[in-house]
């Protein structure tokens, strides 16, 4: 099984969702390492805090979809969560299945030379985003790390503490001029439900210097109709 590929996407940059989900169970080390191995801009990622205060990577709150036992993660000590075995599309398990550390995720996209493109789950407190970012300052990849969040005020702390951080706010629906001119504030870029993407919305952003980016986008005539507008970024499980 391999990646679908577009044929042309201009300048378009493409990220990876969760890594090369449609391939790999997603935010493994495994999806991680597909996503390098291709021609991605960007592996994207979620990241929970765990109950003794460590940053892991996985979307849900809980661990249920992806290992046979669940656990709320932030109501869990790291050592336990580790200790899951995640079972990939085939249901073969291995040391790759685990659930990663914020480092580990770090460290494979600074290895691979990809823009770390990282969702704050949940709303966290100005304490606990500072030290996320401390995390990935430590790896030396903040220049490299794309903060993106449902959350505002979580990529509000982000800004305080890295001026010159990207980050990109995340909506379902509802964008209108009141978003807009609260993202052009704040010097914020758009991540949005690609059902919502129009070409006037893409317009308008641009012509406030704000960059879009579309999730998740798996049809290529989809990603063909993004592009065509003039697309900042699009978000994908399987295409290249």
């Amino acid at each position: 099984m391999n990646t679908i590929k577009i044929n042309d996407h201009k300048n378009t940059l493409i990220v990876a969702h969760r890594g090369v989900s449609g391939i790999e169970l997603e935010n493994t080390l495994s999806a991680f390492v597909a996503a390098g191995n291709r021609s991605y801009y960007g592996i994207e990622s979620d990241v929970h805090k765990t109950a003794d205060g460590k940053f892991v990577i996985i979307h849900d709150d809980h661990t249920g979809r992806v290992s046979d036992t669940r656990c709320e993660v932030e109501e869990t000590d790291f050592d336990l969560l580790r200790s899951l075995e995640l079972h990939d599309k085939s249901g073969y398990s291995s040391v790759d299945m685990r659930i990663p550390t914020l480092s580990e995720y770090i460290t494979v996209c600074k290895r691979y030379g990809k823009v770390a493109v990282l969702e704050l789950k949940n709303s966290f407190t100005k304490e606990e985003v500072s030290a996320i970012c401390a995390e990935i300052a430590e790896l030396d990849y903040i220049g490299s790390t794309t903060f993106i969040s449902f959350d505002f005020d979580n990529l509000v702390y982000v800004r305080e503490g890295y001026p010159e951080a990207t980050v990109q706010f995340l909506m379902f629906r509802d964008f209108g001029s009141e978003v807009l001119m609260r993202l052009a504030e704040h010097r914020m870029d758009l991540d949005i439900n690609y059902k919502e993407v129009t070409a006037e919305l893409i317009a308008d952003c641009h012509a406030h210097g704000i960059r879009v980016n579309a999730w998740t986008v798996d049809d290529p005539a989809e990603a063909d109709r993004l592009i065509s507008y003039g697309i900042d970024y699009i978000t994908t499980n399987i295409l290249e």
